[in-house]
């Protein structure tokens, strides 16, 4: 990978002040700072956009994150080979150039092709490939500024533009634009686990705090999705196959694997999907299931429909009715969300392996409690139909429930921040935050920001389908396109007077 130049590239670490960097920004007109919250592939794609695109005003983007820039929780370096559950010739970040990653990959493994499942640690690199050349290739005027810390809070001094971004260290950045790229939040805790906060054998974030299995150990995991097949594989290896893996959650559901399916988005007619979404829910599912049936009865793949409906899901989601959401999402989510997030065939024939040989059983039932029992855990569980309590001791009980974007309820302290504030709105169906055009952020008074916006999962109430790559790159790419036009729409209007001011940190 290329090291950029100097001069558009800076570091800023806790003990670092900008010094002759802010003196600089004196002596020229003064750039105009976007501060991006968060390096993972949201803000490192908005941020590489922002970096290509033509900028007729100086501009400084500001990445900040407490983790390794484009790494975070989802493409660390991690001691098991997790792999991406999307192929390489779909994970491009760039709707310009869709091999781009599978280009990149082949630098390193040679034979890849677009069906592969690539590991993660890879695209983390290709991420990081990706910003600094974008920071290389900048005209003189624009920079990159990456700033390692934790932001906690914002806040918009009254009658002025600007935003104080503060962080946990005490520093300060002061922004023209933020956007909030925040990554998928932690799940919520489970049922009892308030107890067990300060206990090793009790992992609340497997991606935060990665557990290994130890050799004769009986292990609950909580949840039976993508993560659960990711912990139960890496945690076996880890035991050298000697560990008793229990899987529950509430309809014992496990993704099926990935095909290599061709896509029909051109062929298929969306016309009744859309009649059927504005109708009500029962006879939408109805409808994706008699297309599904259509597909395969013709000799396709069922996957084929999940992927259509998928693509549509922005357009369809806005048209159901608030009552018919509800029954969605208590009804039918879990089965859309096992269908429409599949696991590599690698990942599930291992995971059946370790089904044949007595090393992970799955269970469907409600987890009730958690206490502590010495050295173990004492989970108390009710079987899916059964009407009496099952108690199971176990060494180590992993919370793999997935994401929990209920904003109401974040442990997150920036997020309760903004909520306290009225910058932020959570969706009343505890799906992410109340976003407008670009994810601009709608405010407790119902306007809408004109500087501070949203990339990411907490999408979801306007979009739904706001999780995967094919999602995010769009709503970057279209974030970037906005902002770039924005700040050349200001800097033409700007009035000579207009004083400068450089970001303190």
């Amino acid at each position: 990978m290329d090291t950029p130049r100097a001069s558009t590239i800076r570091t800023i670490g806790p003990s670092c002040r900008y010094g002759d960097f802010a003196k600089n920004a004196v002596a020229t007109p003064a750039p105009r700072t976007i501060v991006i919250v968060g390096a993972g592939f949201s803000g490192v794609v908005v941020a590489t956009n922002l970096l290509r695109l033509p900028q007729a005003r100086p501009l400084r983007v500001v990445l900040v994150d407490r983790a390794p820039m484009a790494r975070g929780v989802a493409y660390a370096e991690r001691r098991y080979r997790y792999l991406l559950n999307v192929p390489a010739g779909r994970m491009s970040a760039s709707s310009a150039d869709p091999a781009e990653f599978l280009t990149f990959a082949r630098r390193t493994l040679p034979g890849s092709t677009p069906d592969d499942f690539l590991p993660r640690e890879l695209y983390g690199q290709y991420l990081q490939s990706l910003l600094a050349g974008a920071a290389l290739a900048s005209p003189p005027h624009v920079h990159l500024v990456q700033v390692h810390g934790l932001v906690i809070a914002i806040e918009r001094p009254h009658r002025t533009s600007v935003i104080k971004v503060h962080l946990a260290d005490g520093r300060r950045i002061t922004a023209d634009t933020l956007v909030l790229a925040l990554g998928n939040p932690p799940p919520a805790p489970l049922p009892g686990s308030e107890v067990l906060q300060s206990s090793s054998r009790y992992i609340k974030d497997p991606w935060k705090a990665p557990p290994v299995f130890r050799s004769g150990e009986t292990v609950l995991i909580v949840g039976t999705g993508l993560t659960m097949a990711d912990v139960a594989l890496a945690g076996s290896e880890a035991a050298k196959g000697k560990a008793v893996i229990h899987a529950l959650s509430r309809h014992g559901l496990v993704p099926p694997p990935q095909t290599a399916f061709r896509q029909l988005h051109d062929e298929l007619d969306s016309a009744p999907l859309r009649q059927a979404a504005s109708i009500s829910m029962r006879r939408l599912v109805r409808t994706i299931r008699t297309l599904a049936d259509d597909i395969e009865l013709r000799g396709g793949d069922w996957r084929q429909a999940i992927a259509f409906v998928r693509t549509l899901a922005p357009t369809l989601w806005p048209h159901v009715p608030i009552r018919e959401r509800r029954r969605f999402l208590r009804h039918v989510r879990c089965y859309w969300d096992v269908h429409r997030h599949r696991l590599p065939d690698a990942t599930w024939s291992a995971l059946n392996e370790l089904r044949r040989r007595g090393n992970l059983h799955v269970h469907a039932g409600r987890l009730l409690g958690l206490e502590g029992a010495g050295k173990h855990i004492r989970a108390s569980w009710r079987a899916r139909g059964a009407s009496g309590q099952t108690t199971m001791l176990v060494n180590r009980v992993i919370n793999c429930t997935g994401p929990h974007y209920d904003a109401r309820q974040s442990g997150e302290r920036l997020l309760r921040s903004m909520i306290a504030q009225g910058i932020g709105v959570p969706d009343p169906l505890g799906l992410g935050l109340v976003t407008h055009e670009f994810g601009a952020l709608v405010d407790v008074g119902g306007r809408v920001a004109d500087n501070i916006y949203y990339i990411g999962p907490m999408l979801r109430p306007r979009y739904w389908e706001t999780t995967a790559v094919q999602e995010l790159r769009a709503h970057a790419e279209q974030l970037a396109c906005h902002l770039a036009a924005s700040n050349s729409a200001r800097w033409a209007l700007r009035p000579a007077s207009e004083a400068r001011h450089a970001p303190a940190l």
